[in-house]
């Protein structure tokens, strides 16, 4: 018995190795690639970007691509030109810091007082409500873009920063997990501290937020990456190329600019990366209470 535990184990070891190695594949690709040459670039997957028409409007790759992970010449050139010789794209790195981190910061505090609001208040019209905010959840951002479209230009927001930060403060995702973990608070906590002459302000700031810390951190993880990699809603309502992310850049490469893709893709990531360490404990223990809550 005590043999075919371990093989189950390793059994499982294994197989739980191979989809890691699986789903960091193209990460390590992307940053081993963008040490490349612009040539050996080409040379490796200039077919992907040069299909060849076939019949009926159909494309297809005419040669194999080469996959490599290793350099033959290590090149700082993608990053030269990156950080140095094009200022274009590291101002469309600033435009997504500018429209990620109001985002983060507003909906934090939104979702912080929406959700003890929704925890402190008990009757049939808040539990309306909530679930409202979880229809209003399952929707895609897709679904919700012509509405934002809609009202960002009657308030003459359309192609500013605030039609892409206004919506994303009052999302109701982060309202949604907040609330579930305010009510794991025992309510004996609470009223010994309004028993002890708390007002309902010391009783948030006090009490329910540093109760509410790994819910904090994860609500602000998931939606950085979240909308750091937005596409939809710049695209719709910025039209103004010079005020889009580079996400969007990201999205629209051409074959002349493969390499600095790559070096581009690398030096987005690093901010949620950091981000993802410095919170990881409590990422996860922020989403692990949430399926331990009582309504």
């Amino acid at each position: 018995m005590k043999k075919n535990r371990y093989l189950g184990r390793f059994a499982l070891t294994v197989l739980a190795a191979g989809f890691a190695l699986a789903f960091l594949m193209p990460t390590v690709l992307t940053i081993t690639n963008s040490f490349m040459t612009q040539s050996e670039i080409s040379a490796n997957y200039g077919k992907v970007f040069s299909n060849v028409s076939g019949s009926e409007g159909k494309t297809y790759i005419s040669e194999t691509v080469n996959l490599k992970f290793i350099p033959d010449k290590v090149s700082l050139s993608q990053y030269i030109t990156v950080l140095i010789k094009s200022p274009d794209y590291l101002l469309k790195f600033w435009n997504s810091v500018i429209l990620v981190v109001p985002i983060v910061l507003l909906q934090l505090g939104v979702a912080s007082i929406t959700a003890y609001g929704f925890t402190r208040w008990r009757g049939k019209v808040r539990s309306f409500l909530f679930f409202f905010y979880v229809i209003l959840m399952l929707m895609p951002v897709q679904v919700t873009l012509v509405p934002n479209y809609l009202v960002s230009d009657w308030l003459n927001l359309l192609n500013t920063r605030w039609s892409i930060i206004f919506p994303g403060a009052f999302a109701p995702f982060s309202v949604f997990l907040l609330t579930k973990s305010m009510r794991r608070i025992p309510s004996s906590l609470i009223e010994a501290a309004k028993l002890d002459g708390s007002s309902e302000w010391q009783v948030f700031k006090d009490i329910c937020l540093p109760q509410c810390r790994s819910a904090l951190y994860s609500i602000a993880i998931l939606v950085f990456i979240d909308y750091w990699n937005m596409v939809e809603q710049p695209i719709i309502l910025l039209p103004d190329a010079e005020k889009q992310p580079l996400s969007v850049y990201l999205s629209t490469i051409n074959s002349s600019e493969v390499g600095l893709a790559f070096a581009i893709a690398t030096i987005y990531m690093v901010p949620s990366l950091l981000l993802f360490l410095h919170g990881e404990d409590y990422l996860v223990e922020g989403i692990a209470h949430q399926g331990s809550v009582k309504g």
